[in-house]
């Protein structure tokens, strides 16, 4: 089976899988409680303006303001007149503007035509879109760029320019969809056809020109009457964006496991791809479905900090503040006789599950891997056009820096939303994130520290440790000897008491 999309409706998430050759390639997951406002549009109010900093937080009703740099701000409402090359170029909408040529790609410009200062006051009401998530302590950021998909095209009022996905290969078909989209005399804007705009005639790229446009008027007069801060426009469902984006021809099977889910998958099918409709199916087999398919062990491998590859060797993922690190290592395999084609085998392997691996986990920011040296300079070549390949479905804008002589790559990638590991995992309650925690012994010629400096003026007959319970057994086990050391040099009778209540590395000592 070449591709297939796996559905799992849940009580309180849905996960949507996409599948390779059996393989895990993408992963969704949007929950009840807390839907994805990316791609949402907002009437919003300035509440900041930062001229030092170049940007602006703009309340859009949600917990935290929304942060807007300058160069993500027009002050056009409108749209510019169409042409080929007029007015800004394209948005950077986060799927198609990355499957475009590189001279056609331009994202909007990243100087500013004036300071922030200039073009926005606090209290100014204006209307943005959510281009990335809130992560972490930062608030959601916005665009005034607004990015309208599609089934076979996006629609961008603000830009001026007719773009062709850069994965349709063939040239005589990129011309003639264009042809088509300039030919339609559409509303004033810009354009992207799809991906899945290959093949298609003029009347289906013209229903969705004509539908994005009422949308796009629809927001217009939604902006003019509504009061801020106020939501004008919402994404569809996380079903809908599936069957919107990823349901194309290549797809061969669409597996739903619930009957609600199956009926809307059907319905939505239906109406944008009904060509393709018959190839939507119910799961309804007794063992949950991404067990049945392998997609829950693919998960918990990526959640996982190493990663083995069938050769032996394995890859390692370290996250850091500011980058991800990706280390290959050889593991188990030894190879049979040259250690050079023993490393390129490796990191050959590597590359591509690495990339696997930063698409599965939603990976973004600065990434570093560090393959295993390879002295040949044809390996490294090797190596890093093996990445390249790899990242060619990704939909996430990449770029990526040539191998350096020590094996290592640079890039750095956009991400919208959480990645994998923060939506399913909270940091660990003992280590507080950090990974490592102290070491008994460490821990322990701490609190005797503790007890020679805080005994010294004190006149209480009895020091009472208080101490977690593991640790309140290892000094009354392993340390003992210690703890009787100490007790003649303080002259005090020292007492381990274990608190359930106190956190691995906490204690505090009582004089009395």
């Amino acid at each position: 089976m070449a591709k297939r999309i796996v559905v799992n409706s849940g009580v309180t998430e849905t996960r949507v899988a996409v599948q390779d050759n059996h393989l895990l390639t993408d992963l969704y997951v949007e929950r009840t409680r807390r839907r994805s406002i990316v791609s949402n549009i907002y009437k919003g109010t300035v509440t900041n303006v930062l001229p030092g900093m170049q940007a602006a937080f703009v309340d859009i009703g949600l917990a935290k303001d929304a942060f807007l740099y300058a160069g993500d701000y027009t002050a056009n409402l409108g749209s510019a007149p169409l042409g080929d090359d007029a007015g800004p170029a394209l948005a950077d909408e986060e799927e198609d503007a990355a499957d475009l040529d590189e001279g056609e790609a331009a994202a909007r410009p990243s100087v500013p035509s004036a300071p922030i200062e200039d073009m926005l006051s606090k209290g100014r009401q204006i209307l943005v879109q959510v281009s990335k998530e809130s992560l972490g302590t930062k608030g959601a950021r916005v665009t005034s760029f607004i990015s309208l998909p599609g089934r076979y095209i996006v629609y961008m009022p603000q830009a001026s320019h007719v773009g062709v996905s850069r994965r349709i290969k063939e040239e005589g078909e990129r011309e003639r969809l264009r042809g088509i989209v300039k030919g339609l005399r559409p509303p004033a804007g810009g354009f992207i056809v799809r991906t899945v705009a290959e093949g298609r005639g003029e009347d289906e790229l013209a229903a969705d020109i004509q539908f994005l446009s009422r949308l796009w008027t629809q927001i217009q007069g939604r902006f003019e009457s509504a009061g801020s801060p106020s939501l004008l426009h919402e994404e569809g469902n996380l079903i809908f964006r599936v069957v919107r984006d990823l349901f194309s021809n290549d797809v061969e099977e669409f597996l739903v496991d619930s009957a609600e889910g199956y009926a809307s998958c059907l319905d939505l099918a239906g109406t944008l791809v009904p060509q393709l409709a018959a190839r939507v199916r119910r799961y309804e087999d007794r063992t949950p479905i991404f067990e049945a398919t392998g997609v829950e062990k693919d998960i918990e491998r990526a959640l996982r900090r190493r990663v083995w590859l069938k050769s032996g060797g394995y890859i390692v993922i370290d996250h850091t503040e500011a980058l991800v690190a990706i280390d290959v290592n050889t593991g188990k395999y030894v190879g049979k006789r040259d250690f050079e084609e023993t490393v390129l085998k490796i990191n050959l392997e590597a590359a591509a599950e690495a990339m696997r691996q930063i698409r599965l986990r939603d990976l973004g920011g600065i990434i570093i891997i560090d393959f295993i040296d390879m002295d040949r300079i044809e390996h490294r070549e090797q190596v890093s056009r093996a990445v390249r390949r790899a990242l060619a479905d990704d939909k996430a804008r990449t770029h990526v820096l040539e191998i350096s002589e020590l094996g290592v790559v640079e890039m750095t990638r956009k991400r919208a939303r959480q990645d994998l590991r923060s939506m399913f995992c909270a940091p660990c309650p003992t280590c507080r994130g950090a990974g490592v925690i102290k070491s008994n012994a460490t821990l322990a010629a701490e609190i005797f520290r503790r007890i020679q400096a805080e005994s010294g003026d004190a006149t209480a007959p009895e020091i009472v440790v208080r101490v977690h319970p593991e640790m309140a057994q290892y000094l009354e086990s392993e340390e003992r000897t210690g703890v009787e050391r100490l007790q003649a040099l303080v002259g005090r009778r020292i007492a381990v008491q274990g608190q359930p209540s106190l956190h691995r590395e906490e204690y505090s000592l009582v004089l009395r």
